[in-house]
C-alpha cells in the first residue's frame, strides 16, 4: 500500500498562484507514471498533468503555459505549480501514482477555489 497526502490547496483570487504537493509513503522513483487530476462540481474528473519516469510531461490544453508539474525523488514528492489561475480551475485536485509492481494509488484530494 502507498499513501499519498496532498496539500497546498486553498482560496485564491483569479490571477494568483498556488503550489500543490503530494507526498508519497513509498519511493516515487519506482513509479512509472504520476500526475494530477481535478474534478469541478458537477463535472467528470479531468486529467490535468502527467509525469513519466522518463521525464516526459503532458498537460491538458486548458492549463498549458500556466501549470507546471515537477517531482523531487529525494522527498518522494510530486508538485503542481499553478500560475495565472482562472475561475474555471476551481475543483478538487487529486494526485495519483502508478507503480508497475504495485498498482495505482490516489490521494485524498485538495480543494482549489479561485474567486472571479
Amino acid at each position: 500500500q502507498v499513501q499519498l497526502v496532498e496539500s497546498g490547496g486553498g482560496l485564491v483570487a483569479a490571477g494568483g498562484s498556488l503550489r500543490l504537493s503530494c507526498v508519497a509513503s513509498r519511493s516515487i522513483s519506482s513509479s512509472s507514471v504520476m500526475g494530477w487530476y481535478r474534478q469541478a462540481p458537477g463535472k467528470q474528473r479531468e486529467r490535468v498533468a502527467t509525469f513519466t519516469s522518463g521525464g516526459t510531461t503532458d498537460y491538458v490544453d486548458s492549463v498549458k503555459d500556466r501549470f507546471a508539474i515537477s517531482r523531487d525523488n529525494a522527498k518522494n514528492t510530486l508538485y503542481l505549480q499553478m500560475n495565472s489561475l482562472k475561475f474555471e480551475d476551481t475543483g478538487v485536485y487529486y494526485c495519483y501514482m502508478f507503480y508497475a509492481r504495485g498498482g495505482l494509488y490516489w490521494g485524498q484530494g485538495t480543494q482549489v477555489t479561485v474567486s472571479p
